[in-house]
């Protein structure tokens, strides 16, 4: 399968390094970059082919990826569009709605639009996407496979799940530094010095995530084993109830999650 990726970006660049990690042909994958210094680059590290625009690249191959900042999507759609034939079209763009971007490319419809984080680019990311009605089984699989290649990848029904995804997955990592922040900052605050409190509030972080995973058990399940009535742990989920920390998160998850639909609506302005 011949795949271009319309953006050599980081993502774009994470994407491609998973494909070569298992063992894809460099000479599979085409790459369109405008900036000549990021396209050298490209070239001399990825060995890919690289490209100036999307003429240069075409015939396009089996799966375009649409690897663009959400602001510059309508335009490098609509260079696309003359050259299409066929083509599933990935669209990794955060906002871009399927109905937007098959307008931009001219009315194509074989389309796949996705949401992945940033641990894809160390090969840990969560993926979710959705396909438009048109996308055969085989033909989702496919773009599944490339997606795979940066972590796991889980499918939805429907379009408008994947503002929620954007708030509880894409900007997840976010939320996960940011407690991260204060653990450390509580524990410097505490005498510990910044390197301890880094590797304590880090494997903390890792630790309990696998833990987390590899149980078949609920984490609130979790959680509860490590309360024990009257001790530390109990001093200071008392204290988060106490500042409704727990609403609080959800309510900010929701925040993202309206900011998402609101940003697709503005996206998708004419």
């Amino acid at each position: 399968m011949n795949i271009t990726f319309i953006g050599g970006g980081n993502m774009a660049r994470a994407i491609i390094g998973g494909l070569l990690n298992k063992g894809y042909d460099p000479d599979a994958i085409g790459v369109v970059e405008v900036v000549p210094d990021a396209r050298e680059r490209l070239q001399r590290e990825l060995r890919v082919r690289a490209f100036g625009s999307p003429a240069e690249a075409a015939p396009f191959g089996n799966l375009l990826v649409m690897a663009v900042k959400p602001q510059q999507m309508r335009a490098a759609a609509t260079q696309v569009a003359p050259h299409l034939s066929g083509q599933v079209v990935v669209s990794i763009a955060a906002g871009t709605r399927l109905t937007d971007l098959s307008r931009w490319l001219g009315g194509h419809r074989l389309l796949v639009r996705c949401m992945p984080n940033t641990p894809a680019l160390i090969g840990a990311g969560i993926t979710a996407a959705c396909a438009a009605a048109g996308v055969s089984d085989a033909q989702r699989e496919s773009a599944g496979r490339v997606l795979e290649a940066v972590g796991k990848v889980i499918w939805v029904g429907d379009e408008g799940l994947l503002d929620p995804v954007t708030a509880v997955s894409g900007s997840g990592p976010a939320y996960v530094f940011f407690f991260i922040e204060a653990m450390q900052q509580a524990a410097t605050e505490l005498g510990l010095s910044p390197e301890q409190a880094r590797t304590l509030t880090l494997e903390t972080f890792l630790g309990a995530a696998r833990l987390a995973a590899a149980s078949p058990e609920p984490v609130s399940v979790l959680r509860e084993r490590v309360t024990s009535k009257g001790g530390t742990t109990e001093a200071a989920l008392s204290s988060m109830a106490a500042d409704h920390v727990r609403e609080a998160v959800v309510r900010a998850i929701r925040a993202a999650s309206e900011r998402g639909r609101q940003l697709g609506e503005e996206l998708g302005k004419d």
